[in-house]
């Protein structure tokens, strides 16, 4: 799958025809309910790894996909749509319904987070959403005030090594030594018109009222957060009005940055566990 190597059971490469395009991922050998998992902007299935090939993974059927444009899928047909909040939701929900999902919990990491949102409506086979390193955004004054690092390199289509090095750094906690050796690899490969066509969707304002969405949710929905998190701001989150928020709070994960599903694994993995669990 990677460079890194971590026991467990045996992953399904997934290779799913959607319209014109190929979309590529994971699934993971569990027989438990299932777990959609969607990455963030110029990342890639990979970063789910600890979870595929972990506890989780044997105990859940983990689904990891690449989104247009990114890892192993086939580019954006139409890359004006392909690449923004609403084609990501329609990758998403496509990917749901070509794959018989069924009473699953879907999770969305930093961008990934923003299309699960978008796709709440388009799920009916969800029982439960989670979002983790994603300040649902609105279209008012303050509708982008829960970033407090946003880098321009995940709109940029061509950024520089020195500019990847920058977002790879804000993308961990401060001093995180043991980012995935896959990281800037997985930035390179994407399409750099998934930055710049989404960078330009959100400047023209295309985009989704994602705190509404999230204020009219009917089914449980988690949040969560590294207490080390260097681009999504906590009081934001903690604000925000979500009726079905699960707990009745955001979870800190100590010691975790943006991507707390690789930097603090096991303690990720019990809090996505304890959300499904509880469905």
């Amino acid at each position: 799958m990677s460079e890194e190597s971590f026991p467990g059971p045996a992953l399904r490469p997934l290779q799913l025809r959607i319209g014109a395009q190929t979309i590529a991922g994971f699934e993971s050998g569990g027989t438990g309910r299932h777990i959609l998992l969607v990455h963030g902007n110029s990342s890639s299935s990979r970063i789910w790894q600890k979870q595929l090939q972990g506890p989780l993974g044997a105990k859940y059927r983990l689904v990891a996909i690449d989104l247009p444009g990114h890892g192993a899928s086939s580019p954006a047909p139409d890359p004006g749509h392909g690449y923004s909040g609403a084609g990501y939701a329609d990758c998403i929900a496509a990917v749901a319904r070509e794959l018989g999902l069924k009473d699953a919990v879907v999770v969305g990491w930093s961008l990934g987070g923003h299309a699960v949102l978008n796709a709440a409506a388009s799920l009916p086979m969800a029982s439960g959403l989670m979002i983790f390193g994603t300040p649902p955004i609105s279209k008012t004054p303050d509708g982008f005030s829960g970033f407090k690092g946003l880098s321009a390199t995940i709109f940029t289509p061509a950024p520089s090594d020195a500019e990847i090095e920058e977002w790879g750094q804000s993308a961990f906690a401060p001093g995180y030594a043991a980012r995935p050796s896959f990281l800037e690899a997985d930035f390179r490969r994407t399409d750099g018109n998934a930055r710049g066509y989404l960078g330009a969707s959100v400047q023209a304002g295309r985009f989704a009222d994602e705190v509404e969405i999230v204020r009219n949710l009917k089914i449980p929905f988690a949040i969560v957060q590294g207490s080390e998190e260097q681009i999504v701001d906590l009081g934001y989150l903690q604000r925000l009005s979500a009726p079905t928020l699960w707990r009745g709070q955001v979870q800190v994960i100590e010691g975790a940055g943006h991507a707390t599903q690789w930097e603090q694994a096991e303690a990720f993995d019990r809090t996505l566990d304890a959300f499904a669990s509880s469905l």
